[in-house]
């Protein structure tokens, strides 16, 4: 049986579905809904609960500052927001 799951509408920290906002040590901001494998697409902001970003982004809260695994070396960012729908929307 398929199950349809939804975000929390005032999500307290990352989990499936949301948005999350963060910047990087630069200032760059950055905009993702983590979503399942086969709904990704980053051109329109979706990455997989299964990538790398996503799975360092799961469970975090606002402010939390997370380090991202990566070949290119480790990206440290700062959550900034949590939503249940696209930010601007």
């Amino acid at each position: 049986m398929l199950q349809v799951v939804y975000p929390p509408l005032k999500p307290s920290s990352v989990s499936f579905g949301c948005w999350v906002s963060y910047e990087d040590e630069n200032g760059e901001a950055r905009c993702y809904q983590l979503v399942g494998p086969d709904e990704f697409d980053v051109s329109i902001g979706r990455i997989s609960v299964d990538s790398p970003v996503g799975k360092a982004l799961l469970g975090k809260k606002v402010d939390d500052e997370v380090t991202i695994k990566r070949p290119a070396g480790d990206l440290t960012v700062t959550i900034v927001a949590i939503s249940s729908s696209k930010p601007g929307k």
